[in-house]
């Protein structure tokens, strides 16, 4: 009667212990993250410009009609700034293109020059980051409506061991991954990271 007691106390652990490897497998490959929330309807330079937040690594040109000097082209430097001749450091991480405008054309107005009148371009976005289940992870340069597929293809394709039902993203502003079941034709923005997980068997 112990023993047969014995085995079976056996099985239930055996039981329990693989239940929880496999619930810490499935947090550990992000297959509780939550689905993307994020809505995006096109990669349009339009679209882009519409919803884009300037970031880290965004090369700005920026036109002062009139000032040729203050006139050129900008880094969003590691500090999430853009220095300016005249008025010095403005911050741009985070901003809208249109925001970031009107915060350079009032501090311009502010005592040097009158009624400014000023574009901002983006002329090199920010890149990605492809890791995981890949076979050539690491920093890939942004394209205009780049999809999911792109992004991996770009990153030499998947690995014999990638879970090929969904992929996780991190965007500018988020902390934690978020789910996209594939196929999906998704947009990739500037500065996404992009994880493909492992499959569990």
């Amino acid at each position: 009667m112990l023993s047969r007691c014995s085995q079976l106390l056996k099985i239930v652990v055996t039981a329990l212990a693989l239940a929880a490897a496999t619930f810490v497998a499935g947090c550990a490959d992000g297959g509780d993250a939550p689905e993307l929330q994020i809505a995006q309807s096109t990669g349009s330079q339009i679209e882009l410009s519409r919803i884009y937040r300037l970031g880290v690594g965004d090369k700005l040109k920026i036109t002062v009609f009139g000032e040729q000097d203050l006139s050129g082209t900008y880094d969003v430097n590691a500090t999430g700034n853009v220095s300016l001749p005249l008025i010095g450091d403005i911050v741009a991480k985070g901003r809208p293109i249109g925001d970031f405008r009107n915060v350079v054309a009032k501090r311009l107005g502010d005592g040097y020059i009158k009624n400014p009148k000023i574009t901002v371009e983006v002329l090199a976005y920010r890149p990605i980051y492809v890791h995981g289940e890949v076979k050539q992870a690491g920093e890939l340069a942004y394209k205009s409506g780049l999809k999911l597929r792109d992004a991996v293809a770009m990153a030499g394709g998947y690995t014999y061991r990638a879970n090929q039902t969904y992929l996780l993203i991190i965007r500018e502003g988020q902390s934690t991954e978020a789910k996209v079941r594939l196929p999906s034709d998704l947009d990739v923005l500037p500065g996404d990271n992009i994880r493909v997980p492992e499959r569990l068997f």
